[in-house]
């Protein structure tokens, strides 16, 4: 039996909270959603299939977009690890070596 794609987000986020050394746990909501329980209040779900994005995740009832499992991650690890710093990547237009 083959494991569904909603079967391997659950287990990717139980595995990243494992990672991340904090005292949460990941729970099924449902068919298409996940909970989070843990010090936030934390909810994954698909995002509806008319939006330009993949998944929403509502921390303490504030709900914002991401576009892939990558922002959604970013997402639960800055509200459960106030310690993370998160790490952003700029792209500009310059020059290879500066004059």
């Amino acid at each position: 039996m083959s494991a569904t794609p909603n079967d391997l987000v659950h287990e990717l986020l139980a595995e990243s909270v494992l990672a991340w050394r904090v005292a949460a746990r990941v729970e099924r909501e449902g068919a298409d959603a996940l909970v989070i329980a843990g010090a936030k209040d934390i909810r994954i779900a698909c995002a509806p299939p008319h939006v330009p994005f993949r998944w929403t995740v509502t921390i303490d009832g504030r709900t914002r977009p991401a576009i892939s499992l990558v922002a959604v991650l970013r997402q639960v690890r800055e509200a459960l690890d106030p310690s993370y710093a998160a790490n952003r990547v700029r792209i500009a237009v310059a020059p290879l070596v500066p004059s």
